[in-house]
């Protein structure tokens, strides 16, 4: 039986807060997800009276509509939020050499991708429709992958800033900007028409289940450098 190097610094163990975390979350996005595919009455109804308001609403503001479609499809589009977590990933290789963190980084928000997509494709919940539209969207409504994207590349973002240890200043500017983007985000695709409460809260629930797990992972699985001579 190998054992291991005595020049290898001990792993650290995962915390148990992540570990929680990620089955909680797991457990809440698979009840969402089971009352969306058969359609629960409550949930419907609530999905629908709230949709129902926000369109009047923003078919009464188009200022505001206009606003929220600007932010929607260019300051939080999903491909807005993925560009950013690839820069971050190239800034973590050439100023840091961290290439595992780096990959590790893209291929959590590659999974995201993949998920939404995936669960799109599976449950075909279709999206709202209204007789004067402010917006349109392609793909299936559940779930909604502008809430899901914002959620895994925000809460991946603030992990990492987090370890660095940052000044108070810039650690509470982080967090405010990321909690907006990710709120704000799920208040605009449902003022837009383009999705159900329901669709939005469940890219939350997933995007932060996949944060948990990914930070659960890398805790794990992070090569660990031996110390120097």
């Amino acid at each position: 039986m190998s054992t291991p190097s005595v020049d290898a610094p001990p792993r650290p163990p995962v915390p148990r807060t992540a570990v929680r975390a990620t089955l909680l979350l797991t457990l809440c996005s698979l009840v969402l997800l089971v009352l969306v595919a058969v359609r629960w009455e409550p949930l419907m109804s609530v999905d629908g009276a709230v949709s129902r308001t926000a369109h009047r609403w923003a078919v009464d503001e188009p200022g505001v509509t206009h606003a929220f479609r600007i932010l929607s499809d260019w300051v939080w589009d999903p491909t807005t939020m993925r560009l950013l977590g690839a820069t971050v990933a190239v800034w973590l290789v050439w100023r840091r050499g961290a290439w595992w963190t780096a990959c590790w980084l893209v291929a959590v928000s590659a999974l995201g991708t993949v998920v939404q997509q995936g669960l799109k494709a599976a449950v075909g919940r279709p999206r709202p429709r209204w007789p004067d539209p402010v917006d349109s969207a392609h793909f299936q409504a559940y779930p909604s992958g502008h809430a899901l994207t914002a959620a895994v590349v925000c809460g991946l973002l603030l992990w990492l800033l987090h370890r660095a240890d940052p000044p108070r200043a810039l650690w509470r500017t982080a967090v405010a900007l990321a909690a907006v983007s990710v709120a704000g985000v799920g208040l605009t695709r449902v003022w837009l028409g383009v999705h159900w409460p329901s669709d939005v809260l469940g890219g939350w629930l997933l995007g932060a289940a996949l944060v948990a797990a990914a930070i659960t992972a890398h805790h794990r699985w992070q090569p660990v450098r031996p110390p120097r001579a």
